[in-house]
């Protein structure tokens, strides 16, 4: 067995408004309306509760909102109205210069794309979110992160002389380094064959099971979304359904009603 196949055996931001500590990210009738010759309304009053620790997957049909949910709650577009709550700290009124400052140290991200800067080594991937907010690295918790993503000992090889799967491990520590309140992950598997998709999305879900972090992933598959606690399923900018304990026939049962309706 190769390393990558392994199995996986901070304040700057003063909180503006607190709600419950036992829910990590919360929308309040979210809505996101893109200004043109006809005005296209993306969301359309979301209203969720995401609790801490728990792994969610959000899924619909194209054109349903979800790349737009997802940006808007990880404060990376901003909703045209509603509020939108993470770790008890509400990000709908923040600057511009302060909402980055909140997703360096709050919140985590894990992209198709891996999005690795090519010349710098993994250890320096991993520790970049720490870095561009001006604190000092913990080079321990990295060596953690890394041997719990099966990584252990890669710390200086660059992102090219990586596979596609050891490329999203590194991603994932990078995305989970700063402690962040929640991880947010669009499509972590689409780049990758199943197999190896398979195997990600398990480093994914048991490394944030290990150090307590809440996740939200966007996905178009059945399979990935079957490994999340719970599936959200949004059409024409709505949630219209939520599916607890998932099975891939179910999150398929109900994706295949949604196309049809």
């Amino acid at each position: 067995m190769t390393t990558s196949d392994a199995p996986v055996i901070t304040p700057s931001i003063p909180p503006p408004t607190i709600t419950s500590t036992t829910t990590a990210v919360e929308l309040r009738e979210v809505h996101k309306t893109y200004a043109g010759a006809e005005p296209v309304h993306a969301l359309r009053g979301v209203s969720l509760a995401l609790p801490t620790g728990s792994f969610t997957a959000v899924m619909g049909p194209s054109g349903s909102g979800k790349s737009t949910l997802l940006s808007c709650a990880a404060g990376l577009d901003v909703p045209s109205g509603g509020r939108v709550t993470i770790g008890g700290h509400d990000i709908s009124t923040l600057s511009a210069d302060a909402l980055t400052r909140f997703r360096r140290e709050h919140v985590g991200f894990v992209f198709q794309s891996y999005n690795l800067v090519p010349h710098l080594s993994v250890a320096d991937n991993v520790e970049l979110p720490v870095v561009l907010a001006g604190r000092e690295p913990d080079h321990a918790w990295r060596a953690e992160l890394l041997d719990a993503v099966g990584l252990s000992g890669y710390d200086e090889r660059r992102p090219t002389e990586l596979s596609g799967g050891q490329a999203q491990r590194v991603a994932i520590a990078r995305a989970l380094f700063a402690k962040p309140t929640v991880v947010f992950a669009d499509e972590p598997t689409g780049a990758l064959d199943s197999r190896t998709g398979r195997s990600v999305l398990e480093v994914l879900r048991t490394t944030a099971q290990r150090f307590g972090q809440t996740v939200v992933i966007v996905t178009h598959d059945p399979q990935v979304a079957a490994v999340a606690d719970r599936v959200v399923f949004l059409a024409d900018g709505r949630v219209v359904d939520r599916l607890d304990r998932p099975t891939a026939e179910l999150v398929l049962t109900r994706m295949l009603s949604l196309a049809g309706a």
